[in-house]
């Protein structure tokens, strides 16, 4: 047939019955091969009907959106953009798959593709996306719940695009309860903080044992401890790793190094936040 020409076929099987139509047209060079409704019709409809995809993508879209508020209250480089994105994303690729998974079936002697599969990928590239929300500075590690966030997003999206709606909704509520409750009940409770002291004096200054008996008379937990040992400059360095409770890091750090300078030979005292 010429270039723009149509045509409809409507094959069989050994059995006579009358498969899928299919619609076959030439562009140029170009071979298009259309497949048709049972009606002859071309099919524009997802293998889902279209409420039910809606409702599935808004539920995706709410939950990103009551999550993503919260990260954006906090200031986080992936805040409500990002989490609407994903989660909704997630959602739109677990109906695909959903959606192959049927058009499979409706065709005998074609592979089955695997339902789970894109949902693997998408969450392993969701691992990359979450690797970057995560920050070091020095000793100080930032945007590992934001991470979480992002990974646990795609799991509600994922479980709305599968159409297990209940399962989402109490995913969604319990992340609620992470992040939104959850940081009051953690404000009351007494955790051990871990910070760095450094202390440099001279060979003929106080001795190591009695620095380390001052540090711990102060209320403060000697974990581990290095020495410098500087023979050319007649000097050395002592090295603690402190642990105490973050309420009591204030008055305590006043009181070691206000004691700890008077000391004789005492040249130099530095806290730090974090091992030294």
């Amino acid at each position: 047939m010429g270039d723009g020409a149509a045509r409809g076929a409507h094959a069989c099987d050994d059995t006579g019955a009358v498969s899928i139509p299919t619609l076959h047209c030439r562009l140029g060079k170009l071979k298009i091969k259309v497949t048709l409704g049972k009606d002859g019709n071309l099919n524009l409809d997802s293998a889902l009907p279209i409420h039910d995809v809606l409702i599935r993508i808004g539920f995706a879209m709410v939950a990103g959106l009551i999550l993503g508020l919260e990260r954006e209250s906090h200031g986080r480089a992936a805040g409500l953009k990002t989490t609407v994105l994903a989660c909704v994303a997630s959602c739109i690729a677990m109906i695909l798959s959903e959606d192959f998974y049927r058009e499979s079936l409706a065709q005998t002697g074609v592979f089955r593709p695997d339902r789970a599969r894109l949902a693997a990928g998408i969450l392993t590239g969701i691992g990359f996306l979450g690797a970057g929300a995560i920050i070091r500075q020095g000793t100080l590690v930032r945007g590992v719940t934001t991470a979480a966030v992002l990974w646990f997003i795609t799991i509600l999206g994922l479980s709305f695009g599968s159409g297990h709606l209940l399962l989402g909704c109490i995913g969604t509520a319990i992340a609620i309860v992470a992040l939104f409750a959850l940081p009051y009940l953690e404000q009351r409770i007494k955790k051990d903080f871990y910070y760095s002291l450094t202390v440099t004096l001279g060979l003929n200054g106080i001795s190591d044992e009695e620095i380390r008996a001052r540090v711990e008379s102060a209320g403060a937990s000697v974990q581990r401890v290095n020495l410098d040992y500087n023979l050319e400059q007649q000097s050395r360095t002592l090295q603690c790793e402190l642990k105490l409770r973050k309420n009591d890091v204030f008055k305590l750090s006043r009181e070691v190094v206000t004691a700890l300078a008077g000391c004789p030979g005492v040249t130099r005292v530095k806290w730090g936040m974090g091992p030294p």
